[in-house]
Formats: structure tokens, sequence, C-alpha cells
């Protein structure tokens, strides 16, 4: 179930909620006329529905979450539901459960006296990796989209990956990769798609070769994908499942320390 094309207003919202910053995801969470799915940056009907969907992913790609006493970080959490599903896991199985994001962002949450809250960015107010072993689990969802408008992402990826224990999993997910997205927009769907999205009657423009210099494309994901390699650790560039809302133009970054 990918998200209806007719439940948001694409020419609107595609503006809307592209290329927004670590500041502007501050000024969504401040704004009390958006609804929670806005306040983290997606268009009304691009996030609701989906959460379970989201979430059972999530458990796939990181089995740690269900089991006990994973120590968990969860980066640019926000403040929708599966913030609430992480920290309800941490309380159930005993998690160490660190979120960092806004503060605006989690104040919206309901969070114990367990859960540890960092309010500001990664990885520049994190505090500095110790001795103590590392997460088991980190979780970036939704989020590298953000980091390329005005931060390296490679330096998000090396100090992600400085904090990851060993046998423990890195998720970087819900990738709107723009080639992608343009191999999907040169099949017939995805021409329809676009047509309904847009509310017009116009194929889609796809540039054979457009760069994509300030977006997420083949080459940055695959470049951070070989960077993770090289550093030692294993690394898969993995499609979304199908019930995801935009799996036919985004994908998984899912990184283990061996």
């Amino acid at each position: 179930m990918t998200a209806d094309p007719r439940s948001v207003h694409g020419p609107g919202d595609t503006a809307r909620f592209q290329k927004l910053g670590f500041g502007d995801m501050r000024a969504l969470a401040s704004d009390p006329t958006l609804s929670e799915a806005e306040k983290m940056g997606f268009a009304r009907g691009h996030r609701e529905g989906f959460d379970e969907a989201i979430w059972a992913s999530m458990l796939g790609l990181a089995p740690r979450l269900c089991g006990p006493g994973a120590r968990v970080l969860d980066i640019g959490c926000g403040c929708g539901e599966i913030a609430r599903k992480l920290i309800a896991q941490a309380e159930a199985a005993g998690h160490r459960l660190t979120l960092i994001d806004h503060r605006e962002m989690l104040d919206l949450l309901p969070i114990p006296e367990s859960v540890t809250a960092i309010a500001g960015r990664f990885p520049d107010d994190m505090p500095p990796s110790t001795d103590d072993g590392g997460f088991d689990v980190i979780i970036a969802y939704s989020v590298l989209q953000n980091v390329v408008v005005d931060a390296n992402p490679f330096a998000f990826l090396d100090a992600a990956l400085e904090r990851l224990s060993p046998g423990g999993r890195l998720l970087i997910g819900d990738l709107p990769n723009f080639s992608k997205l343009r191999r999907f927009l040169s099949s017939s769907a995805g021409a329809d798609y676009h047509r309904t999205y847009m509310r017009t009657d116009k194929a889609p423009q796809v540039a054979a070769f457009a760069p994509a210099t300030d977006r997420i494309d083949d080459a940055l994901l695959l470049g951070l994908m070989l960077r993770a390699r090289l550093a030692g650790f294993d690394a898969y560039l993995l499609p979304q499942p199908h019930d995801l809302a935009f799996a036919n133009r985004r994908e998984d970054l899912l990184i283990e320390r061996p």
C-alpha cells in the first residue's frame, strides 16, 4: 500500500516539505497549527496510516529491539508514533534508550525518567563515545534527507558507526533516492502516479542524466555503503517493503558491525 497520490496537494506539498534543514525542523516542531506528521516534515497523507508497517520493518531489520536489555539510540526521533513505540518497547524490554532531537520535538513526547533525552543535533551535541560497548541498535529514520541540506552526510555516518557495538546494527532508513524516483517516473506506472499527484495531464519530464547536487541519489547512497564497508562494517542498500508509503522511490541502508 503506497501513499495515495490523491491524498495530498502535490504541487504545494512537494515544495513545502522539500530541502528541510536542521533549523527548519525546529520551526515545524514549534508550529501549533501543524499536524504531528507535518511537524516531522511530512505532508498530510504521507505518514498517517503507515506507522505499523514502519515499525514492523524496523523490528525486522533490527531484531535486537525485540530482545531484552538492548542499548538503543534514535537520531532525529521526531514526535510521532514510532518514537512512542520505541519508548514503550524500551520500558517493556528494559532497553537503555537514548533519543536525540530538537528540544521542541522532544517536548512533544511522553519521555520517562528511564529514557535519556538529548536536546540537540547529532553528532555535535552527542556526548563523546565511551568504552561502555556502544549501542546495539542505532536508528536514523527519515533523517538523512535533512542532513544533506546543511551538513556532511559522511561525517554523520562516521559518527554513527563509531558508536555501534560489535554485532550492532545501524538503520539509516526511509531514504528518498532521487535516482530511483527518476527510474520510477520513467515507467508508465510512475507517469500515471505523477499526473495524479501533481494534478496535471502532462507526463513527467525526466532528464536522462540529471545530476542531484543537493539531494540523495545513487552516488551518495552507494558512496555511504562503500565507506562503511571500507571501515570494516557490513553494509547493504535494501528495497523497502511494498506496504510502506513510498517504497517505489525510497530505500533503507542497513549497516552491521561484525
